[in-house]
């Protein structure tokens, strides 16, 4: 989209800080800085500059059992945004139910444009019924090296053995070259 000239903005709605609760080299503040540069850094080469991203820092892993708090607060970074004519988010059949809080929240959210969903667990390549195809540009290498700016969820923590990381078959799937978008109505 930044590509084309549109006007792009971007909400981060969790921390990320509850990937790797027992790490001691990793305590939460440290975490959510890095997740932060992290996603800057991975924003920044896809065009997208730092004021045009929102972090509303509510609690990784959480988010669905903090609804009452997710939903007001998301829906005031979204009205603060302004006009939008997309409004592009997670899907609700998501497995991760902080992806599926935030889906909950924008499918109730008074919206007058077009709605795109998609997938992200689990990591899927094919197209939903009203799906669109959106193909990166620079293909899997691309799209691979953007990837690789989340060190944090790669296996870059390595002293809790419980933490998340991406599988080297997830990030296969997430790598591929085309995401899949569902227009919901």
């Amino acid at each position: 989209m930044r590509r084309r000239g549109s006007e792009v903005r971007i909400v981060v709605v969790s921390d990320g800080a509850a990937s790797h609760p027992g790490s001691a080299k990793w305590p939460s503040d440290r975490l959510i800085a890095a997740r932060a540069r992290e996603s800057l850094h991975a924003l920044r080469r896809l065009g997208v500059c730092r004021k045009e991203v929102t972090f509303l820092r509510l609690p990784d892993g959480g988010l669905s059992a903090r609804g009452a708090r997710c939903r007001p607060v998301l829906n005031q970074a979204l009205q603060r945004l302004g006009e939008m004519d997309m409004l592009v988010g997670p899907a609700l059949t998501d497995a991760h139910p902080d992806h599926r809080a935030v889906a909950m929240v924008l499918r109730d959210h008074r919206f007058g444009g077009r709605r795109l969903t998609y997938q992200v667990w689990p990591p899927q390549r094919r197209m939903a019924a009203r799906g669109r195809a959106v193909v990166m540009m620079g293909g899997a290498a691309a799209k691979g090296s953007l990837i690789r700016s989340h060190r944090t969820q790669l296996g870059a923590i390595t002293d809790d053995p419980q933490g998340f990381s991406i599988a080297a078959h997830e990030l296969a799937v997430f790598a591929h070259p085309v995401e899949y978008f569902v227009e919901e109505r």
